[in-house]
């Protein structure tokens, strides 16, 4: 883990709770695909946000921040961020946390599964896996409750397009009528796509309610549980 301060660079909206933010560490930071950083607002208090950004961006952190109502965890920290770019003030970072980061010590076809800003974490896999122009068959599933939440479907489905080894699968839960793609809950997707899980890595962010739900549908399902990787497994039980 790293402890170091940054500059807030940009915070920029992506739907209407939605917000990216844009950090730029005073020094070089490294960290894993799938790792996490803490905003440290005071010793006793650090809010825990994935990184969206792929490591070899070595001088920038972004981030996904899905923050809805004044005093819940996200728009505390979204205001601190916010102040702190208003009167040009570092910000306090520990980046390099967690365990559910990407590995590439084997050759399991991947399945990268998001429910909302859980999206973040998956992106930082995605984009690198791409970067390192990786041959193993990679299956992008990120699921929403509203198509307008989709705020990085063209950008993922450009992403899949780059490489014959990729699929991006978006579905939404409360589709429109408009809407002509995959619908209900994204775990439901994949194990209606696939007879059995067994050989795949899986890589897993969302709420822990949902993640709860996930690991244990999914294994029913053949899942191997030490090929599943979630940092929310350490707060479920």
């Amino acid at each position: 883990m790293q402890t170091l301060k940054a500059d807030v660079i940009t915070i920029s909206p992506l739907t209407d709770y939605v917000h990216k933010v844009i950090l730029k560490p005073q020094q070089a930071v490294s960290f894993e695909a799938g790792q996490y950083m803490q905003l440290v607002l005071s010793e006793k208090d650090k809010r825990a946000f994935s990184i969206a950004s792929r490591p070899s961006l070595s001088n920038e952190i972004e981030l996904h921040i899905g923050a809805a109502g004044a005093d819940s965890y996200a728009m505390q920290a979204l205001e601190h961020l916010r102040e702190a770019h208003q009167q040009q003030q570092l910000v306090n970072v520990e980046v390099g946390l967690g365990v559910s980061q990407l590995r590439l010590q084997c050759e399991r076809p991947i399945i990268l599964l998001a429910g909302g800003t859980g999206f973040s974490y998956a992106k930082s896999m995605a984009d690198h896996l791409a970067e390192i122009d990786c041959q193993r068959p990679v299956l992008f599933y990120w699921g929403v409750r509203e198509q307008s939440a989709l705020y990085a479907y063209d950008e993922m489905t450009e992403w899949a397009k780059r490489n014959q080894h990729f699929s991006f699968i978006p579905v939404v839960e409360n589709p429109t009528t408009s809407w002509q793609g995959r619908t209900g809950f994204v775990h439901k997707a994949v194990m209606e796509d696939i007879i059995s899980l067994e050989p795949y890595d899986i890589y897993m962010a969302g709420r822990f309610d949902m993640i709860g739900i996930v690991r244990d549908d999914f294994i029913a399902h053949g899942a191997i549980r030490e090929n599943m990787y979630a940092d929310a497994f350490a707060f479920i039980k």
